[in-house]
């Protein structure tokens, strides 16, 4: 309920937290992100470089700016994330040969391997973000999220490419 100040204008009271689009989807990252390391840390790989394992493999090879398209983040915070998977010999980054500037991505047989062997923990994670939402209810909100998210298409850097 609005109320009236001292010059007649109306202010709002805060809107709860727990009525926050942005707050729950923080939250729903946040529990996310703790379960796929509950699921996935024996394997030492991140979310996001999951992402990139699965990204690579749907693709066989990209540079390093689609592969930032595909899983929707800036170009920097991407190449990291190759880095280091590079580093550990599941990605290999050579320079293009037909434009020097670019780097071509692909998975070695290592990253074949692990992204094989992570993949049954990794969809348990993704189930276990949903809860005990049935699988109508399951459906339906995977299909919001990505409408909301296709709605959003190319506004700050939003992409319509889902893990």
């Amino acid at each position: 309920m609005q109320k009236a100040n001292k010059r007649g204008e109306r202010s709002q009271r805060p809107w709860p937290l727990a009525e926050r689009p942005g707050f729950l989807i923080r939250r729903l990252h946040q529990i996310h992100v703790a379960l796929f390391q509950e699921a996935c840390g024996a394997f030492e790989v991140t979310p996001l470089q999951y992402s990139l394992l699965s990204a690579l493999a749907e693709r066989g090879t990209a540079d390093q700016t689609t592969l930032a398209a595909d899983i929707a983040l800036d170009r920097t915070t991407t190449t990291g994330a190759l880095k280091r998977l590079e580093a550990r010999r599941l990605v290999e980054r050579p320079v293009d040969a037909d434009d020097r500037r670019a780097r071509i991505c692909r998975l070695t047989p290592a990253g074949t391997a692990l992204l094989a062997k992570i993949e049954t923990a990794a969809r348990d994670a993704h189930r276990a973000s949903l809860g005990k939402l049935s699988k109508a209810e399951q459906a339906d909100f995977i299909a919001t999220m990505q409408r909301i998210v296709a709605d959003h298409a190319g506004r700050n850097g939003a992409a319509t490419k889902f893990e």
